[in-house]
This record gives structure tokens, sequence and C-alpha cells, in this order.
């Protein structure tokens, strides 16, 4: 049991949530449940880019100023930001005002305009890279893995800035593609259960 901890409701869970009296909410109703929307899954991969070389905790306080400042992570509206609204971003003190990163979400939803564009939607792309069960590692003892560098390299090559194997597998960890939960978390059989019943999109 070495990788959980006790919640306050007695069960047990991944350790790493106890860390931040935040993350147990964000690991009981969010981190490794599946997700299609275009949108979430834009957003999510935006604020893993944002973390790098900085705390999740850091970003996950944040994250609703970054919901307003990128209005939703629409990248269809983002899209459409110009020098205006970069320095306009680069001025609020609610997100992190790192010019290269805010560059990189401007620049990665034109990216995701033109996967839309090719593939359907976001979702449709992005599930493609869902490794087999039996290529994941064991729970939390990975920080990439061969579905994340072959994610990463394909993003690479279509423009996409921010998003190495590691940034894309905390990414994959998140939004559901791999379940990553310990084995013992109480969460985990819930995930189990969402991906069982989640409809890939196509």
């Amino acid at each position: 049991m070495s990788g959980t901890v006790l919640g306050h409701d007695g069960r047990p869970r991944c350790r790493w949530c106890a860390a931040a009296p935040e993350f147990l909410h964000y690991h009981d109703a969010e981190w490794g449940f599946p997700v299609s929307d275009d949108f979430r899954l834009f957003e999510k991969l935006c604020l893993e880019g944002f973390q790098s070389g900085l705390s999740w905790r850091t970003i996950l306080a944040k994250r609703e100023n970054f919901r307003s400042a990128f209005w939703a992570f629409d990248f269809n509206r983002i899209a459409l930001f110009n020098d205006v609204d970069i320095e306009r971003l680069l001025r609020d003190e609610g997100i992190v005002r790192h010019r290269g990163k805010i560059n990189a979400v401007i620049n990665n939803a034109k990216r995701a305009q033109e996967l839309v564009k090719a593939e359907g939607s976001f979702a449709t792309y992005i599930w493609r890279f869902e490794p087999r069960r039996e290529d994941c590692a064991k729970p939390q003892t990975a920080s990439t893995s061969a579905a994340s560098i072959a994610l990463s390299k394909d993003l690479k090559r279509r423009g996409w800035s921010f998003v190495g194997p590691t940034t894309v597998y905390a990414f994959m960890q998140a939004m559901g593609l791999i379940n990553d939960h310990v084995w013992e978390c109480e969460i985990r059989a819930s995930v189990e259960e969402a991906r069982a019943e989640f409809q890939r999109p196509v």
C-alpha cells in the first residue's frame, strides 16, 4: 500500500493526491476519466505545456484564470489572437506569464484547427494514440511511454510546440487514455468502468 494514502473517508487513494488539499477532488473526479471533448483535450494539453518547469499545483490553482484568459480554450477563438492579445496575457497576473508558452498556445490553436479539418475532431486524432493495455507500464512508474513518444513526435511534425513526450504522457494520464491510478486506489475501478463504457471517437 506504499503507493496510497487514506482519504478523509478512510478509503485509499494515490499518494500524490495528499500533497495539496485541492488535489483530492481533482484526483477523484477528473484525473484518468476519459475525455472526448475537443476543447477540454486542448485545454489540458496547453496547461501541461504551461506546467513545464513548474508544479501542477501552481497550474491547478490558476486554472480558472487560464480559462478566462484563453476563452475557455476554444481553439477557434484563440487562433485569432494577435499581438494585442499577447500583451494582454503577458500583463495578466492570474496566469503564467511566459511569452514562449503563450505563443505556443496560439500556434497550437491553429494546428488544432488543421487537425479538426483533417480528422473531423481533435478527439478522433488524440484517441488514435491510446495504447494497448499490455503496453502500459505499472501505474505511476513511468514518465513517458511509446505512445506518448509517438504522439509527441506526430504533433511536432504537424508544427505543435511545448508537446514533449513527458508533457504528452501527463496529458494521456489525465485525459484517460491510460488508467494510471495505482492498483489499490479506490478510484481506479471507477476509471476502469468509465473507460469500458467510453465511446472512442471515430
